[in-house]
């Protein structure tokens, strides 16, 4: 009876071990330490993709000289159950699948691809035959928020709007409430579609510190962040509760080998 008692707990203590060993695969960054800094000193600049909003503005000394270029919408209200109009707000451009927009005066331009600031120079220099030779215009291209997506194994899944022109994998995931237990850290997926709708599947490492150099670091708009269960989520789910049924009978034959053993020695 007594060797009974023995096998049983050496068997708990071995499951307890087997649990707690995949704690190594939850850390971030664990090679931190050898982590090549050189390689994550660039600024990343997002690129204009189709489906994006951008937002155009155009500066000129003489204000008359850009009111041809900036487009204005009336935003409308409501007022004592009378529809009027508040100030206007500029016109926002759509980039098509093919990565155009349709600008005023200069008609159809290809943006998709181009950084913001590669944008602002190319339209620059097509509105400049346009003007008076001792205008110099300021042309600034915004873009407006977009959305990506992360699913899985995280705390809040969902989409999310992104307000800014740039986000991190991990700002992402933060966003989302950061991984569950249960997520594989080194093999998060990352799906993008590319400017010719192209879909492409990453894998991301969050194990490994070199992941602020990878080009995949910075997500674009649409991205779709996947992270897979491990083995024991998985398990989990196609056991159920026979799982911890087990687990609890498991105990509770301890516990009573372990009284009878007292009652009957």
């Amino acid at each position: 009876m007594k060797k009974l008692i023995t096998y049983l707990s050496m068997a708990a203590v071995v499951c307890l071990m087997a649990s707690c060993s995949s704690t190594k695969n939850v850390a971030y960054f664990q090679n931190s330490d050898y982590f090549d800094s050189e390689n994550s000193q660039y600024l990343y600049d997002a690129r204009i993709m189709p489906k994006d909003v951008l937002t155009i503005t155009v500066s000129t000394v003489n204000p008359d000289a850009a009111i041809p270029f900036n487009l204005t919408v009336p935003t409308p209200y409501t007022q004592n159950t009378r529809s009027t109009y508040a100030q206007a707000m500029l016109q926002s451009y759509l980039v098509d699948n093919q990565g155009f927009i349709d600008f005023p005066i200069i008609g159809s331009i290809q943006v998709g691809g181009l950084t913001k600031s590669a944008c602002e120079k190319l339209i620059h220099d097509k509105i400049v035959p346009y003007m008076n030779a001792n205008e110099n215009p300021i042309v600034t291209v915004r873009m407006s928020s977009y959305s990506i997506s992360v699913l899985g194994e995280v705390q809040r899944p969902g989409s999310y709007q992104v307000s800014r022109e740039k986000i991190s994998v991990l700002e992402a995931l933060a966003q989302a409430g950061d991984l569950t237990i249960y997520g594989v850290r080194d093999k998060v997926k990352l799906i993008r579609e590319d400017a010719q709708g192209r879909k492409e599947i990453h894998t991301l490492n969050l194990n490994d510190a070199n992941i602020i150099s990878s080009p995949y670091y910075y997500l674009q708009q649409n991205d779709i962040v996947y992270v897979e269960p491990n083995k024991v989520k998985a398990q989990n789910s196609s056991v159920g509760s026979m799982t911890t049924l087990w687990f609890s009978a498991t105990s509770i034959l301890i516990s009573l080998t372990s009284l009878l053993y007292n009652i009957l020695k």
